[in-house]
């Protein structure tokens, strides 16, 4: 699994060209966004050795199994690294599934790995990992971030979007990969953060599941009037 640059900051991992995880360059080493399905610690490792540089920080867009399935291998692999995850988040890496009186009452979907290891430090929407800025972006799972890197303005943008089968926000079926919308949480609640990601203006979309689109923003609003 070899990184793959999709811009000078931004380097893609990815599992069965199916499933993203990305390595952003940051002054003091690399941030890596999301760890991916379980067993991939090593190959994670590796794709820092190839950059030349350590992991200093580990972060969740979310905690569905195929985004925080290596997360407790790197966790014993990297001790001295800060790891991070939403605030919300963190109460589903708990399997805490009950909702909040605010949110809407829809299911919570999606497989949750269970983790030995918990978050150092729990994210609030503004809040910087590194270069990136922290963006609250329900709908997927309650507690879904996404990134915002404002040196070159990329978006790591988690299931808020996929492009794999086509781009589409999450909820939104695409028959070659339906898996984004099966895990859904709430339609409604991802269509409207999707349109808070495009209000960012992203110069670059980089998403869970599918290739890195830049200047997406064409796209982004298809696949949010489509959805509506």
């Amino acid at each position: 699994m070899k990184p793959v640059r999709e811009a000078p900051r931004l380097h893609r991992l990815t599992r069965f060209g199916a499933v993203n995880a990305y390595l952003v360059t940051e002054d003091d080493g690399l941030t890596l966004v999301d760890t991916g399905l379980s067993g991939l610690a090593p190959a994670f490792l590796d794709g820092a050795r190839r950059l030349g540089a350590p992991i200093t920080r580990v972060t969740l867009t979310h905690a569905h199994g195929d985004h925080a399935g290596s997360w407790d291998a790197l966790r014993e692999a990297l001790p001295e690294a800060e790891f991070s995850a939403g605030q919300r988040e963190q109460r589903l890496l708990e399997e805490e599934r009950r909702l909040d009186p605010d949110e809407p009452p829809a299911k919570v979907r999606g497989s949750w790995p269970t983790l030995a290891h918990y978050p150092d430090r729990l994210l609030a929407d503004g809040d910087r990992v590194g270069s990136l800025r922290v963006v609250f972006s329900p709908g997927h799972t309650p507690g879904h971030v996404a990134y915002l890197d404002e040196r070159d303005g990329t978006l790591i943008a988690g299931d808020a979007f996929q492009t794999l089968g086509g781009i589409a926000v999450s909820g939104q079926i695409r028959p070659l990969f339906p898996l984004v919308a099966m895990a859904t949480w709430h339609k409604p609640t991802a269509v409207s953060s999707a349109a808070t990601l495009r209000a960012l203006q992203p110069s670059r979309l980089a998403v869970g599941h599918g290739k890195v689109l830049d200047e997406p923003l064409s796209a982004m609003d298809k696949a949010i009037a489509a959805a509506r």
